[in-house]
């Protein structure tokens, strides 16, 4: 902001100010004490007012108001470009400073913490009550919002307390995939296999590969299917359908894994639109340590819901 700007802001709020002080004091100077029948000679409708002075208690609150003005100007930006003189904001208060200095004081009070379980490795750290503790605090900060609180996920957002895993899941898969995000894309087919190819190759992969029924009245030739899978979707999926975890596409033959609904119309729907999905990277928010304890925490639902499976 320029000097002139500045100085014009500043003159401005505290002409104001004084002149707040000039009224309220100028007002009362000649006032009388107390209740009076005097009119202040005019009416309206009938109504007459009466020449009463303000409450003493509305006048006290009215000039402990003008000091607090004062006080908050002295200690925080509102004067142009004055910084404020508020301990501990040597540049001047702002939000973003604030933010800031609570950032650092917890990373100099909670960040040997975290740096203790980062150098456990996550199936460690998995294992850690209180790690856990702080994963689990962590994800709901951060994920529950897509995944749910539950971890369960919802539609377009996968389920983390299974086995299945897009990406991968093994533990240093998960945690690249917290740090660095992933995207997924899927690609609409209409324009290449038309709206009969669409309704075959979903009936192939619903009935032959995943093993669900379709619906009484399904017409469909599961064979054209095939052939139109053989053709478009192996690269990606696989010649079985199994998926292929570098290019974070799923398991077809699992439907648990289809995050955009296993219905043979949502499939069909998948097929004929494609999908576009977006985990966002939490590095730049949270850092390698925080990323490396919710690692675990994720790592640690999977194994849970694998090791009831096997009981």
């Amino acid at each position: 902001m320029s000097t002139f700007w500045s100085g014009y802001i500043a003159l401005l709020t505290l002409g104001t100010i004084v002149a707040l002080f000039w009224l309220i004091f100028a007002t009362r100077k000649g006032q009388h004490d107390g209740a009076t029948d005097k009119t202040m000679g005019h009416a309206f409708d009938g109504i007459e007012e009466y020449d009463n002075p303000l409450p003493r208690w509305w006048f006290i609150l009215f000039i402990a108001t003008l000091l607090f003005g004062i006080g908050y100007l002295i200690l925080y930006p509102g004067l142009g470009n004055w910084k404020g003189m508020m301990p501990g904001y040597e540049e001047g208060w702002t939000g973003v400073n604030q933010w800031q200095r609570e950032m650092d004081r917890a990373d100099a009070e909670f960040g040997p913490i975290f740096a203790k379980y980062a150098a456990m490795s996550i199936e460690q750290a998995s294992q850690d009550e209180r790690a856990l503790t702080m994963g689990a605090s962590l994800y709901a900060n951060y994920c529950a919002i897509c995944h749910g609180s539950d971890a369960r996920g919802s539609q377009g957002f996968p389920n983390l307390t299974d086995n299945i895993w897009r990406w991968g899941g093994e533990p240093e898969t998960i945690k690249t995939s917290i740090l660095n995000g992933r995207i997924g894309t899927m690609p609409g087919w209409l324009q290449v296999i038309g709206e009969p190819g669409v309704q075959n190759v979903a009936a192939y992969v619903r009935q032959d590969l995943a093993g669900l029924p379709l619906p009484e009245g399904t017409q469909s030739d599961s064979e054209a299917g095939k052939q139109i899978y053989a053709s478009n979707c192996a690269a990606c999926h696989g010649p079985t359908g199994t998926g292929l975890a570098a290019l974070g596409a799923p398991d077809l033959t699992d439907s648990r894994g289809w995050i955009y609904g296993s219905s043979l119309s949502q499939l069909q729907q998948t097929i004929r639109h494609g999908r576009t999905g977006r985990m966002p990277a939490q590095e730049p928010y949270l850092g390698n340590d925080k990323v490396h304890l919710l690692a675990a925490y994720v790592y640690s639902l999977s194994q849970r819901a694998e090791q009831a499976a096997q009981q």
